[in-house]
């Protein structure tokens, strides 16, 4: 099994060549950048899997912080106000440490599910839909990067499981268990599969429900000084014209 080290290194230079071709296509330097620092962290996501260590430790720590801070960017259209969205960043940065953190070192076994081709692809989406950029390829781009950092891993894992002895191939028992669609239990194929269709699902009606809930931010506005206004400005100038009626008789 390749390890830490040699994951975070391939997915790191992956992620520069990626950030490195993604700039000379015409992508600003800052979004290169950026997807460049996503690959090399989708390198380390598999290991979330693993019952301690460095790779969970490192892995969580930076997304503790990426997470959050694209949660706030995806709110930040909205109207919030600035208090508010620090503590929306800060309890996003408390729920992934200890609450995610917690959930996968839990709920997974290493080698498991998390270490698959659908786990990639949710990786990917996930990443899709924290983006709040109207620019459909950006958003493509970075996630991407995610899946590409991901894919890594997961061929190094498989590269690993195969060695040479006497001048044969030997396969290890850890062949094939890390680029697969599917694993030997049952219910964590349904949990990643209905993840996976949920998140695709949200993906597909993102721009529907994307509408309702711009409407639902701002719309109240315009329905107020477009209709109820003008219409409180009439009622309270019927009730000034009859009290002065009142009083002149």
């Amino acid at each position: 099994m390749a390890g830490f080290k040699t994951h975070i290194g391939v997915s790191t230079t992956l992620g520069i060549g990626y950030g490195a071709v993604g700039f000379w296509y015409g992508m600003p330097l800052g979004e290169s950048i950026l997807s460049a620092t996503l690959c090399s962290i989708g390198g380390m996501l598999p290991d979330l899997d693993s019952d301690s260590g460095v790779p969970i430790r490192e892995t969580f720590g930076f997304l503790s912080a990426l997470v959050p801070m694209m949660l706030i960017e995806r709110l930040r259209p909205y109207n919030i106000d600035a208090e508010t969205l620090l503590v929306i960043g800060i309890l996003g940065y408390v729920v992934m440490r200890f609450g995610v953190a917690r959930l996968f070192r839990k709920y997974t076994v290493h080698r498991g599910m998390w270490h698959s081709l659908p786990a990639a692809a949710i990786a990917g989406l996930v990443v899709y839909l924290l983006t709040c950029i109207p620019d459909e390829t950006i958003r493509l781009y970075r996630s991407i990067a995610v899946v590409a950092g991901f894919l890594s891993h997961l061929v190094l894992d498989e590269l690993w499981s195969i060695e040479i002895k006497r001048g044969r191939l030997h396969l290890k028992k850890s062949f094939g268990t890390a680029l697969k669609l599917w694993s030997k239990s049952f219910w964590a194929n349904v949990a990643t599969y209905a993840k996976l269709g949920a998140l695709v699902a949200i993906v597909v009606t993102h721009p529907k429900w994307l509408e309702v809930v711009h409407q639902e931010f701002h719309g109240r506005d315009r329905t107020h000084t477009t209709e109820t206004a003008p219409r409180e400005t009439l009622r309270q100038a019927e009730r000034i014209e009859e009290f002065l009626n009142k009083s002149l008789r």
